[in-house]
């Protein structure tokens, strides 16, 4: 999945969605650390995702700067999908990267034949939560002690594909 994407044209130029390669993995660290005060992923973990047949790695690129990034972890035999993290840069926030990335991410689940899409959101992010809502996205549960600072977390989730599943047709 590579291509050309307009987040908000106004306010943000086109970016490149596409998977994560090894040699992203200093970028992705560091906007890692940017774009989360908490619950960060270690580099070993970023590494892992990079490589796993059960992850997708979704970077966003403005030129050839990373400038955002989405994971999505599957488990074998299940059609629903689980969006672990979507991170943005700073200077980009607001911009509609976050929704962009989240279409790249449903996208994504849709190809690997996943028909639902979930997520945990802090329940103290609002943009967050305004992104989800908005894009179609319904809570669920709520997890007291969820993060590692004991905020709590909503569970969203998201149908991908109407009556017949969530295979592409052609």
């Amino acid at each position: 999945m590579e291509g050309r994407v307009s987040a908000r044209p106004a306010q943000a130029p086109a970016v490149t969605i596409r998977p994560a390669r090894p040699e992203d993995l200093d970028a992705l660290v560091a906007l890692e650390a940017a774009a989360f005060a908490t619950d960060r992923a270690e580099r070993r973990a970023i590494r892992h995702a990079i490589g796993s047949p059960s992850i997708s790695l979704l970077v966003a690129l403005d030129d050839a700067v990373l400038v955002g990034a989405a994971t999505i972890e599957r488990r074998r035999g299940s059609r629903r999908a689980r969006l672990s993290s979507i991170a943005v840069a700073p200077s980009r926030a607001g911009t509609g990267l976050g929704r962009v990335l989240l279409a790249a991410a449903e996208a994504e689940a849709l190809a690997r034949e996943c028909d639902r899409l979930r997520l945990e959101v802090r329940e103290d992010n609002g943009a967050g939560i305004r992104l989800y809502e908005r894009s179609g996205y319904r809570r669920f549960e709520t997890v007291t002690d969820y993060y590692e600072d004991g905020t709590t977390a909503w569970r969203y989730e998201k149908p991908l594909a109407g009556e017949g599943g969530g295979r592409r047709r052609p």
